[in-house]
């Protein structure tokens, strides 16, 4: 084989694994977009043609909680997973003054769809994720095609004596209520979050919590005892999300780590209280059940997706 003959075989070679990279639906790639004065950093996967998730992630994680699912779901769904004002890789452009509430985090996030350009997509919520997505169920009803809450709350009956501090910072936000939820931004406490519920807690990996306590550590505390304080008025807008599970009645799979110290069964069973179409699953874990039943999770996702918005 002469020089040329080499060339053309490398280019040929090229071209094919190019190619095939760009075939590869479940290669995840990690982009930013500016919105609002914020630096959304987010993970997208799948064609754009497909029908779109979008996952919302919670307290003590990022986007960084869906890197094994993603890839599963990407087969048949266009999923696009952004990290939270406050967590992860997101950050706020300097000069930009920011407060930390589920309102201002779930306005980013409709800022960052419409950006995308999504006109129509699917919910993934999971604790602080659940009253982004709800706010933004409510605002757009149409615009939601289907939801998929892994312990993510909606129903008061859900909250276990886990938040008492929580519920009387809520009612009297004094200095001294709010320093008593410095303790759960520790490392300690978001180990605990991880493990708690957790039968075999050999399969939980360390790097979860580590990365979340390292983004607690360089976005600051304070963001975060801003958000523990502000969870109160998540709570107060439960009727509206009732309101709108009954009057669209989307269909919800509420998937649950069945031994969450925070959110309890009662709150995936409340769901079929206000919507006919909601079915609920339990696994046998505690609150970050992704990190121990994933496939579980993703298997079940799947089936109910494509039987409720059809790839």
């Amino acid at each position: 084989m002469n020089t040329k003959q080499l060339l053309l075989a490398a280019a040929a070679l090229t071209a094919s694994l190019s190619a095939t990279a760009a075939e590869d639906k479940t290669q995840v790639r990690y982009q930013s977009l500016d919105v609002q004065g914020v630096n959304v950093f987010y993970r997208e996967a799948g064609s754009p043609q497909a029908p779109t998730l979008l996952l919302l992630h919670g307290f003590g994680a990022s986007s960084y909680m869906f890197r094994d699912l993603m890839p599963k779901l990407a087969e048949q769904y266009h999923v696009i997973a952004p990290d939270l004002p406050g967590f992860g890789q997101t950050t706020i452009k300097p000069g930009v003054a920011f407060t930390y509430s589920f309102d201002n985090l779930a306005s980013v996030i409709d800022a960052f769809t419409l950006a995308k350009k999504l006109e129509r997509y699917a919910l993934y919520v999971f604790d602080y994720g659940a009253p982004v997505g709800w706010r933004l169920a409510v605002k757009n009803p149409d615009k939601i095609t289907a939801i998929v809450s892994q312990n993510g709350n909606g129903y008061e009956e859900g909250l276990s004596e886990g938040w008492a501090d929580m519920r009387k910072a809520w009612a009297n936000p004094t200095a001294e209520n709010r320093e008593a939820l410095r303790k759960f931004n520790t490392a300690e406490m978001l180990k605990w979050q991880y493990t708690e519920g957790v039968e075999d807690t050999s399969v939980i990996a360390p790097e979860p919590y580590q990365l979340a306590y390292a983004a607690i550590e360089r976005h600051g505390v304070d963001a975060q005892m801003d958000l523990l304080v502000d969870y109160g008025s998540n709570v107060k807008q439960y009727k509206q999300l009732h309101q709108f599970f009954r009057a669209k009645q989307p269909p919800l799979l509420a998937i649950w780590g069945e031994k969450d110290p925070f959110f309890l069964p009662a709150g995936a069973k409340a769901f079929q209280r206000d919507n006919p179409k909601a079915e609920v699953q339990f696994v046998n874990s505690g609150h970050f059940a992704i990190e121990t039943h994933g496939k579980e999770i993703a298997a079940a996702m799947l089936e109910f997706l494509n039987r409720s918005i059809k790839p």
